[in-house]
Protein backbone atom coordinates (compact mmCIF):
# COMPACT_ATOMS: atom_id res chain seq x y z
CA UNK A 1 0.00 0.00 0.00
CA UNK A 2 2.81 2.42 0.91
CA UNK A 3 6.34 2.68 -0.41
CA UNK A 4 8.94 5.27 0.58
CA UNK A 5 11.64 6.17 -1.92
CA UNK A 6 14.33 8.76 -1.32
CA UNK A 7 15.90 9.37 -4.72
CA UNK A 8 18.55 11.62 -3.24
CA UNK A 9 20.04 10.38 0.01
CA UNK A 10 21.77 13.71 0.60
CA UNK A 11 18.42 15.36 1.16
CA UNK A 12 17.35 15.77 4.79
CA UNK A 13 13.54 15.80 5.09
CA UNK A 14 13.48 18.63 7.66
CA UNK A 15 15.23 20.12 10.64
CA UNK A 16 13.64 20.83 14.01
CA UNK A 17 13.04 24.53 13.31
CA UNK A 18 11.64 24.17 9.81
CA UNK A 19 7.94 24.29 8.98
CA UNK A 20 6.71 21.16 7.19
CA UNK A 21 5.78 21.32 3.53
CA UNK A 22 4.11 18.27 1.99
CA UNK A 23 2.98 18.25 -1.62
CA UNK A 24 0.61 15.71 -3.20
CA UNK A 25 1.12 14.62 -6.82
CA UNK A 26 -0.78 12.36 -9.18
CA UNK A 27 -2.94 12.19 -12.26
CA UNK A 28 -6.33 13.84 -12.55
CA UNK A 29 -8.82 11.82 -10.51
CA UNK A 30 -6.19 10.11 -8.35
CA UNK A 31 -7.62 11.58 -5.14
CA UNK A 32 -5.23 14.45 -4.41
CA UNK A 33 -7.86 16.79 -2.99
CA UNK A 34 -9.32 14.09 -0.75
CA UNK A 35 -6.02 13.04 0.79
CA UNK A 36 -4.94 16.69 1.13
CA UNK A 37 -8.11 17.55 3.03
CA UNK A 38 -8.00 14.50 5.30
CA UNK A 39 -4.29 14.77 6.10
CA UNK A 40 -4.60 18.50 6.80
CA UNK A 41 -7.22 17.67 9.42
CA UNK A 42 -5.36 14.65 10.78
CA UNK A 43 -1.94 16.31 11.06
CA UNK A 44 -3.07 19.91 11.64
CA UNK A 45 -1.64 21.19 8.35
CA UNK A 46 -2.54 24.35 6.47
CA UNK A 47 -4.09 23.13 3.19
CA UNK A 48 -3.73 24.58 -0.32
CA UNK A 49 -6.04 23.31 -3.06
CA UNK A 50 -5.96 23.53 -6.82
CA UNK A 51 -8.70 25.82 -8.17
CA UNK A 52 -11.07 23.75 -10.27
CA UNK A 53 -14.74 24.68 -9.81
CA UNK A 54 -14.11 28.43 -10.16
CA UNK A 55 -11.34 28.12 -12.75
CA UNK A 56 -12.22 30.50 -15.62
CA UNK A 57 -10.40 28.45 -18.27
CA UNK A 58 -10.90 24.79 -17.42
CA UNK A 59 -14.21 24.15 -19.16
CA UNK A 60 -13.00 25.98 -22.29
CA UNK A 61 -9.78 23.96 -22.19
CA UNK A 62 -11.56 20.61 -22.22
CA UNK A 63 -13.63 21.86 -25.19
CA UNK A 64 -10.67 23.20 -27.19
CA UNK A 65 -7.25 22.33 -25.77
CA UNK A 66 -5.28 23.92 -28.58
CA UNK A 67 -6.97 27.30 -28.16
CA UNK A 68 -6.99 27.46 -24.37
CA UNK A 69 -4.08 25.29 -23.22
CA UNK A 70 -1.55 28.12 -22.87
CA UNK A 71 -4.06 30.30 -21.01
CA UNK A 72 -4.95 27.49 -18.63
CA UNK A 73 -1.31 26.66 -17.88
CA UNK A 74 -0.49 30.30 -17.13
CA UNK A 75 -3.48 30.50 -14.80
CA UNK A 76 -2.46 27.37 -12.91
CA UNK A 77 1.16 28.53 -12.70
CA UNK A 78 0.11 31.90 -11.27
CA UNK A 79 -2.17 30.26 -8.70
CA UNK A 80 0.47 27.72 -7.69
CA UNK A 81 3.10 30.45 -7.36
CA UNK A 82 0.82 32.36 -4.97
CA UNK A 83 0.43 29.19 -2.93
CA UNK A 84 4.17 28.62 -2.86
CA UNK A 85 4.80 32.16 -1.58
CA UNK A 86 2.27 31.61 1.19
CA UNK A 87 3.78 28.24 2.08
CA UNK A 88 7.23 29.79 2.42
CA UNK A 89 6.10 32.67 4.63
CA UNK A 90 2.93 31.82 6.56
CA UNK A 91 4.67 30.16 9.52
CA UNK A 92 2.46 27.05 9.38
CA UNK A 93 2.99 23.42 8.43
CA UNK A 94 1.49 23.03 4.94
CA UNK A 95 0.11 20.47 2.52
CA UNK A 96 -0.52 21.26 -1.16
CA UNK A 97 -2.90 19.63 -3.62
CA UNK A 98 -0.71 19.07 -6.74
CA UNK A 99 2.91 20.13 -6.93
CA UNK A 100 4.10 22.98 -9.09
CA UNK A 101 6.49 20.60 -10.86
CA UNK A 102 3.64 18.79 -12.59
CA UNK A 103 2.51 21.93 -14.41
CA UNK A 104 5.43 22.08 -16.83
CA UNK A 105 6.70 18.50 -16.80
CA UNK A 106 3.32 16.83 -17.33
CA UNK A 107 0.62 19.17 -18.59
CA UNK A 108 2.42 21.87 -20.59
CA UNK A 109 4.83 19.38 -22.14
CA UNK A 110 1.95 17.09 -23.08
CA UNK A 111 0.21 19.95 -24.88
CA UNK A 112 3.40 20.86 -26.71
CA UNK A 113 4.31 17.30 -27.68
CA UNK A 114 0.79 16.69 -28.99
CA UNK A 115 0.75 19.85 -31.12
CA UNK A 116 -1.73 21.69 -28.92
CA UNK A 117 0.71 24.36 -27.71
CA UNK A 118 3.08 26.17 -30.04
CA UNK A 119 6.83 26.04 -29.56
CA UNK A 120 6.83 29.78 -28.86
CA UNK A 121 4.19 29.50 -26.13
CA UNK A 122 5.79 26.42 -24.58
CA UNK A 123 9.23 28.01 -24.42
CA UNK A 124 7.76 31.18 -22.90
CA UNK A 125 5.92 29.15 -20.30
CA UNK A 126 8.87 26.87 -19.58
CA UNK A 127 11.31 29.78 -19.16
CA UNK A 128 8.94 31.53 -16.76
CA UNK A 129 8.53 28.32 -14.78
CA UNK A 130 12.24 27.64 -14.42
CA UNK A 131 12.89 31.25 -13.44
CA UNK A 132 10.44 30.77 -10.55
CA UNK A 133 11.70 27.42 -9.26
CA UNK A 134 14.95 28.55 -7.55
CA UNK A 135 12.97 31.02 -5.44
CA UNK A 136 10.46 28.48 -4.13
CA UNK A 137 10.55 26.36 -1.00
CA UNK A 138 11.14 22.70 -1.82
CA UNK A 139 8.81 20.14 -0.25
CA UNK A 140 9.99 18.03 2.66
CA UNK A 141 7.94 15.15 1.30
CA UNK A 142 6.03 14.35 -1.87
CA UNK A 143 3.05 12.00 -1.58
CA UNK A 144 2.62 10.38 -4.99
CA UNK A 145 -0.70 8.71 -5.75
CA UNK A 146 0.01 5.92 -8.19
CA UNK A 147 -2.16 3.15 -9.54
CA UNK A 148 -3.75 1.77 -12.68
CA UNK A 149 -5.29 3.87 -15.44
CA UNK A 150 -8.56 1.95 -14.90
CA UNK A 151 -8.74 3.21 -11.31
CA UNK A 152 -8.08 6.76 -12.56
CA UNK A 153 -10.87 6.54 -15.15
CA UNK A 154 -13.28 5.03 -12.62
CA UNK A 155 -12.65 7.87 -10.17
CA UNK A 156 -13.03 10.52 -12.87
CA UNK A 157 -16.39 9.04 -13.86
CA UNK A 158 -17.46 8.66 -10.24
CA UNK A 159 -17.03 12.33 -9.38
CA UNK A 160 -19.08 13.21 -12.44
CA UNK A 161 -17.59 16.44 -13.78
CA UNK A 162 -19.18 16.85 -17.22
CA UNK A 163 -16.17 18.64 -18.68
CA UNK A 164 -13.91 15.69 -17.77
CA UNK A 165 -16.36 13.11 -19.13
CA UNK A 166 -16.10 14.73 -22.56
CA UNK A 167 -12.39 13.96 -22.73
CA UNK A 168 -11.37 10.75 -24.57
CA UNK A 169 -9.65 8.01 -22.61
CA UNK A 170 -6.50 8.47 -24.70
CA UNK A 171 -5.90 11.85 -23.04
CA UNK A 172 -5.86 10.35 -19.55
CA UNK A 173 -3.67 7.47 -20.75
CA UNK A 174 -1.17 9.94 -22.17
CA UNK A 175 -1.00 11.82 -18.87
CA UNK A 176 -0.71 8.54 -16.99
CA UNK A 177 2.36 7.43 -18.95
CA UNK A 178 3.93 10.86 -18.52
CA UNK A 179 3.44 10.71 -14.76
CA UNK A 180 5.16 7.34 -14.60
CA UNK A 181 8.16 8.71 -16.48
CA UNK A 182 8.32 11.96 -14.54
CA UNK A 183 8.15 10.53 -11.03
CA UNK A 184 11.09 8.24 -11.77
CA UNK A 185 13.28 11.30 -12.39
CA UNK A 186 12.02 13.44 -9.49
CA UNK A 187 14.73 14.10 -6.87
CA UNK A 188 13.70 17.24 -4.96
CA UNK A 189 12.38 15.36 -1.92
CA UNK A 190 11.65 11.89 -0.58
CA UNK A 191 8.55 10.32 -2.14
CA UNK A 192 5.85 8.39 -0.30
CA UNK A 193 4.02 6.24 -2.86
CA UNK A 194 0.36 5.54 -2.08
CA UNK A 195 -1.22 2.85 -4.27
CA UNK A 196 -4.75 4.04 -5.08
CA UNK A 197 -5.67 0.57 -6.35
CA UNK A 198 -5.45 -0.56 -2.72
CA UNK A 199 -6.27 2.63 -0.82
CA UNK A 200 -9.75 4.11 -0.48
CA UNK A 201 -9.84 6.72 2.27
CA UNK A 202 -13.60 7.17 1.99
CA UNK A 203 -14.57 3.50 2.25
CA UNK A 204 -11.64 2.55 4.53
CA UNK A 205 -10.90 5.59 6.72
CA UNK A 206 -8.61 3.52 8.93
CA UNK A 207 -6.07 3.62 6.10
CA UNK A 208 -5.59 7.32 6.79
CA UNK A 209 -4.04 6.45 10.16
CA UNK A 210 -1.49 4.22 8.43
CA UNK A 211 -0.51 6.98 6.01
CA UNK A 212 -0.38 9.63 8.75
CA UNK A 213 1.81 7.42 10.94
CA UNK A 214 4.22 6.85 8.06
CA UNK A 215 4.44 10.60 7.42
CA UNK A 216 5.18 11.24 11.09
CA UNK A 217 7.95 8.68 10.99
CA UNK A 218 9.48 10.11 7.78
CA UNK A 219 9.40 13.72 9.00
CA UNK A 220 10.10 12.96 12.65
CA UNK A 221 6.99 14.72 13.98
Amino acid sequence: MLTLINNNTSLIPRNDNENIFITVAGNVGAGKSTITKLLSQKLNLNSHFEKVDDNPYLDDFYTDQEKWGFHLQLYFLAQRFKQQKSIASNGFDNIQDRSIYEDVEIFAKSLYDNGKMSKRDFETYRDLFYDMIPHLKKPNLMIYLNGSIDTIIDRINLRGRDMEKRVPREYWENLHSRYEGWINSYTDSPILYVNIDKVDLIEKPEQLDIIADEIKKILNI
